[in-house]
């Protein structure tokens, strides 16, 4: 069975929904704008500490090579208890 439309060949979509390009209204100027979110605000803060702590890295690195650096075991089993309680 074949079945033609009746006038579906002059439907074009397209030509039917033209839009016009809006014009600068006089006086108006367009200008960017940035706008900077909380988020954004505070990952800047976040970017401070780090170079306080790639310094405090680079220490605990030069303390692990000479060998003074000394890991307090109980400290750490209690941070780890912490962690899995909460």
């Amino acid at each position: 069975m074949k079945i033609n439309g009746i006038g579906l060949n002059n439907v074009n979509p397209y030509n039917q929904t033209k839009r016009t390009a809006q014009t600068n209204k006089a006086g108006q100027s367009f200008a960017d704008k940035l706008e900077i979110s909380s988020a954004a605000k505070e990952m800047k803060v976040a970017t401070e500490y780090t170079d306080a702590r790639a310094e405090r890295v680079q220490k605990l690195k030069a303390q692990i090579q000479s060998g003074e650096y000394k890991v307090d075991a109980k400290k750490v089993a209690a941070d780890m208890l912490k962690y899995y309680r909460f």
